[in-house]
């Protein structure tokens, strides 16, 4: 298109946007003969008023560069370790076709293992690695916090530039940004008295952690003034650090118009067994359970409160059962839960946990008795009740009287050491093999115990040996390749080959199995080279 005057007037761009919306032959573009060429036509003049609207542009005002990204003082990922950060943030899970994953480890299900073991050892991410860690993080939830801690401050700066990594401001103290020091009273005040919401509550966090009584006089200066949903928040950060100093302002709690922030008063005092709440609640449960000595065997006799009184709410018991639910036997449940667990020896004559659990309990009250000392032994973090209501893990029914599911255990186990936890869930795999233990597995610490990961390995070659249907243990295989230990390996190396098949096993489950315990095997060799590489070894990613 020459340039000149003879030329008609430039048509605006809102005519040619019209015309192309209608099409040029309802509307013939400005300066345009009607006919074929008209769509042509349209094409070049929009192309040319593109071109003066571009050259029109007037720049915009200059913005001030970005500061610089923030030092990070942790040293720097050795060599071989950053290579591997590489791949396994450049792995994509992806869909197996026929539900089977092959013999190659799963680099997704590794890399939340690798953060913890790379935060542990207090290394700096390479900087040319925060873009991918970031968008792995926007992915993964389960990943951010291990993520965002490894990432560090360079992370923070990044996210202030691209909207698609706000999470990080949002997940980090503060927003991202530095909370003042406990010797910074003065910014202290201001940020709890003028901060956003967030800030607020990271702000009580920090100071719970490291002052719990300076965090509790904080919130009690402004206890009266917060919503009801922020007095909520705020009073659950309470849980760090509890102790008896805090005993009176939750009893002021107690009389908080929210019935949640009455309720979670009332389960933090609960768990200071010398509470005035808690001895509360062992008078009233107390009066609930007795002996009867007239049996031939000494038996629990429980009666459940016939009502729920106004100082039984004030003491957080919730007087409306769920549906299904007896009246009666919701409020037992809340006294039992609530009562300090040491008492009970006392007031039973002086029988163990033990010795109590072990006790019949008349007119069918024993699952709903016991169902609530469970709940008791997890909040009080009380080993010995624990040990009583789990049983020993060989025992019908796989645990103790008390343990009502599998969920129960879990939380059971929970309160125990690692070590005990380990040998348990080892005892419960022998005794009644691998279909029930997946939850229980989840508890246990990692990398397993020799007690635990010998017991796993056994049990998943027996059900090979057996013909089993092994896709039933594909998510215990799953827990196998992240928290074997990776010591296992070479007892693994018998058991790559294909096996004969029995007769009555699922057809190809063989294949299944040898594809299994490769992938495992190769699983294991690969955390250890992982491992090597975080130490600063001379081993790179191939080598695995």
């Amino acid at each position: 298109m020459n340039a000149g005057s003879s030329l008609p007037p430039s048509p605006v761009w809102e005519d040619l946007v019209t015309a192309a919306l209608l099409g040029t032959d309802r509307r013939t573009p400005p300066g345009t003969a009607p006919g074929r060429s008209a769509p042509s036509a349209l094409l070049d003049a929009a192309a040319a008023q593109t071109v003066r609207r571009r050259a029109g542009l007037r720049p915009g005002p200059a913005v001030p560069r970005p500061r610089p990204a923030p030092e990070d003082p942790r040293p720097p990922l050795p060599p071989a370790a950053a290579r591997r950060l590489a791949l396994l943030l450049a792995d994509r899970p992806g869909t197996a076709q026929g539900g089977r994953r092959g013999t190659a480890p799963d680099l997704v299900e590794l890399l939340p293992q690798w953060l913890a073991a790379v935060n542990g050892r207090g290394f700096a991410a390479p900087p040319e690695s925060l873009p991918a860690l970031l968008d792995a993080a926007r992915a993964r939830t389960d990943l951010r916090p291990a993520a965002l801690r490894f990432a560090g401050p360079r992370a923070l700066w990044l996210a202030r530039l691209n909207p698609d990594w706000r999470f990080a401001l949002r997940a980090s103290p503060g927003g991202g940004l530095a909370l003042p020091g406990p010797e910074e009273t003065r910014r202290v005040e201001q940020l709890w008295q003028e901060g956003l919401f967030a800030e607020r509550v990271s702000l009580l966090a920090a100071i719970r952690a490291r002052d719990p009584d300076a965090a509790r006089e904080l919130l009690e200066a402004t206890w009266p003034t917060e919503r009801a949903e922020d007095r909520l928040m705020f009073l659950d950060s309470l849980r760090t650090g509890l102790g008896p100093r805090d005993e009176p302002f939750l009893e002021q709690a107690l009389a908080d118009r929210s019935r949640n922030v009455r309720a979670t008063a009332a389960e933090l005092l609960s768990a200071l067994p010398q509470s005035a709440l808690a001895a509360r609640m062992a008078v009233r449960a107390g009066a609930c359970v007795a002996v009867d000595h007239t049996l031939d065997t000494p038996t629990l006799l429980v009666e459940a409160p016939h009502e729920c009184d106004a100082a039984m709410e004030r003491d957080g018991v919730s007087p409306h059962p769920p549906s299904g639910r007896g009246e009666r036997s919701w409020w037992l449940g809340q006294l039992v839960e609530a009562a300090p667990l040491t008492g009970w020896s006392a007031r039973l004559g002086g029988r163990t946990p033990e010795q109590i659990v072990a006790m019949p309990v008349a007119d069918d009250w024993l699952g709903e008795l016991h169902a609530a000392w469970c709940r008791a032994a997890v909040r009080q973090r009380d080993a010995d009740w624990s040990r009583a209501l789990l049983g020993p893990p060989s025992a019908p029914g796989a645990g103790g009287p008390g343990a009502v599911s599998l969920a129960e255990r879990a939380k059971l186990l929970g309160t125990l050491t690692a070590r005990e936890r380990a040998e348990w869930v080892a005892g419960f795999i022998a005794a009644h093999g691998l279909s029930e233990a997946f939850q229980l597995l989840g508890v246990c610490s990692l990398p397993w115990a020799a007690p635990l990961g010998t017991a796993v390995v056994d049990a998943l070659n027996i059900a090979r040996d057996a013909g089993s249907y092994p896709w039933s243990f594909s998510g215990v295989m799953g827990l196998a390749e992240r928290c074997l230990d990776p010591s296992e390996a070479a007892r693994l190396d018998a058991l790559l080959a294909v096996p004969d098949e029995p007769e009555d096993a699922s057809p190809g489950a063989g294949g299944y199995w040898a594809e299994a315990f490769q992938r495992l095997c190769r699983t294991l060799r690969l955390r250890a080279a992982m491992t090597a590489e975080l130490e600063n070894r001379d081993c790179g990613p191939g080598g695995a």
